[in-house]
């Protein structure tokens, strides 16, 4: 029996396509740790063999993991199991990071003082035009980037904030300079599409898939204090939408 009628035969038998097994038996495998973080695959040829299946099918299967973060592929040096995951709840990335065992980093890539367009204004509550501070930075857990983060508030209720530290929690920042207590934060979760600046930003091909967290952070007296469009890399982040500002 050749390679394709064993597949449709499998499919048969088992009711799934043979690249959603495939990806199974190899998910199975990593999971256990027969396959290391860092270890390299077999060769799509050996494996195809190894599992009785063509190698467009094996290359459907690595996609299915490739998206799952579970694998990641170089295409001069073949398929590495990739790290885990990282965790992060919605909150400070800083610290989310950090309960994550890993060292939390801020790059600024830029900052200024402007007026509100649309989108800014809707996302703040405030009035067209009225003065924000915007800045964007990209976010690294042990120096690998993860995140490019782009920030608002209203220039009058954090004055003088693009002079302070810019490089840690920016909730920190906003408690120790100005006494503000955070009372909750909401956000919107959708699947994109990486352009071309983030995907180079974040270290993964062009139009990999990106995670666009929208977020509104809002003071106890009801007032938007931050709005932010953050952009993680699909590949690295689970994002975990369950909880209220707290006052750490």
């Amino acid at each position: 029996m050749g390679t394709h009628e064993t597949e449709e035969f499998t499919r048969a038998k088992s009711g799934e396509p043979a690249y959603v097994r495939i990806a199974g038996q190899l998910r199975s495998r990593i999971d256990a740790g027969e396959l290391g973080v860092g270890a390299p695959l077999p060769s799509e040829r050996d494996l195809s063999v190894e599992l009785g299946v063509s190698r467009m099918t094996l290359r459907r299967a690595l996609g299915v993991l490739e998206n799952e973060g579970r694998v990641h592929r170089d295409a001069t040096r073949g398929t590495f199991v990739s790290e885990p995951r990282v965790r992060l709840r919605l909150g400070s990335f800083s610290q989310e990071v950090a309960r994550s065992g890993r060292q939390p980093g801020a790059e600024l890539l830029w900052a200024d003082e402007r007026p509100a367009d649309e989108d800014v204004a809707a996302g703040l509550g405030i009035p067209l035009g009225t003065a924000v501070y915007a800045l964007r930075r990209l976010r690294r857990s042990n120096d690998e980037p993860l995140a490019v983060e782009t920030t608002y508030y209203p220039a009058d209720l954090v004055p003088g904030l693009l002079d302070g530290d810019l490089a840690g929690s920016l909730w920190d920042e906003l408690r120790a300079r100005f006494g503000l207590a955070l009372a909750r934060t909401s956000a919107e979760l959708e699947v994109v599409v990486l352009d071309a600046d983030d995907a180079r930003r974040l270290g993964t091909r062009r139009a990999a898939g990106g995670l666009q967290l929208t977020r509104r952070t809002f003071l106890g007296d009801g007032a938007c204090l931050e709005f932010a469009v953050d952009v993680y890399r699909a590949d690295r982040v689970s994002l975990i939408i369950d909880r209220a500002v707290d006052a750490e």
